[in-house]
């Protein structure tokens, strides 16, 4: 499995062995893809250490979008280092608990505006500093949820941030096709993650999913590292601005 030889990786959002972002970057990592790890402060750090040897990062880099001059900094070490980029994931979600637990309708202020910056505005600040490195194209990812499309019980403010941030991927997809990058939000079923952990009620989601899907199991972090290498794939170069769910079929139900 070599089909990511010589490619530069980019890997947001690790926060634990059971992370999303983790299993992403592990189907890279076994195609032959060189991974730039970043994480948001040392606690966060003190969780990832013991994936760093599975994943070898060539760079290792301390990166908080909520600071100025963070993800530059990150895009100045890729550059330096190698000169290009070819994949981007932007794995990064946030809102308060009372935002998301919340109904909409009492959402504050602050917690909407705080929610829509890191989990939405953060890509395309990625995509702005990966651009430029994207020199022969390349392909940035973010991570949806189908709350984005339907409304899912105790998904809260974090509904209309994940449909904003579908609906960026659409625009920026148009923007930087010409550039031959393309972009991709990938929209795993409920996977038992730190996030998902904050969900009220996330057990009966898990349940639901063994049970309506078409598949019939839950999805688990390497189903959706597989699917979205697949993306970031020569065989996937004529796909771009999609949705691309890892759900079991569980999106095609009423």
């Amino acid at each position: 499995m070599s089909t990511l030889t010589g490619k530069v990786a980019l890997i947001t959002g690790i926060a634990n062995e059971q992370s999303l972002a983790y299993g992403i970057a592990k189907a890279l990592k076994a195609r032959g893809a060189e991974l730039v790890v970043t994480y948001v402060n040392d606690r966060t750090l003190d969780f990832i250490q013991p994936l760093l040897p599975t994943l070898e990062p060539a760079l290792l880099i301390k990166c908080d979008v909520t600071q100025d001059g963070a993800l530059e900094n990150v895009f100045q070490q890729i550059d330096q280092r190698w000169g290009k980029l070819d994949i981007a994931l932007h794995a990064i979600a946030f809102a308060p608990k009372a935002d998301l637990h919340g109904r909409v309708v009492d959402s504050s202020r602050e917690g909407f505006l705080q929610a829509i910056d890191i989990s939405c505005h953060s890509f395309v600040r990625l995509a702005k500093g990966a651009e430029p490195l994207m020199k022969d194209g390349g392909t940035l990812i973010t991570l949806s949820y189908y709350g984005a499309e339907k409304v899912v019980p105790n998904y809260g403010v974090m509904g209309p941030v994940k449909a904003a941030l579908e609906a960026t991927t659409r625009y920026l997809a148009v923007e930087l096709g010409p550039r031959k990058i393309r972009v991709h939000a990938v929209s795993p079923g409920p996977v038992q993650t730190r996030a998902a952990s904050g969900i009220p009620e996330f057990a009966n989601m898990l349940e639901e999913a063994t049970q309506r899907a078409p598949l019939q199991e839950l999805v688990d972090i390497d189903d959706v590292g597989a699917a979205t290498a697949f993306l970031c794939e020569p065989g996937a170069a004529a796909i771009t601005g999609s949705v691309f769910y890892v759900d079991g079929g569980m999106h095609i139900l009423a």
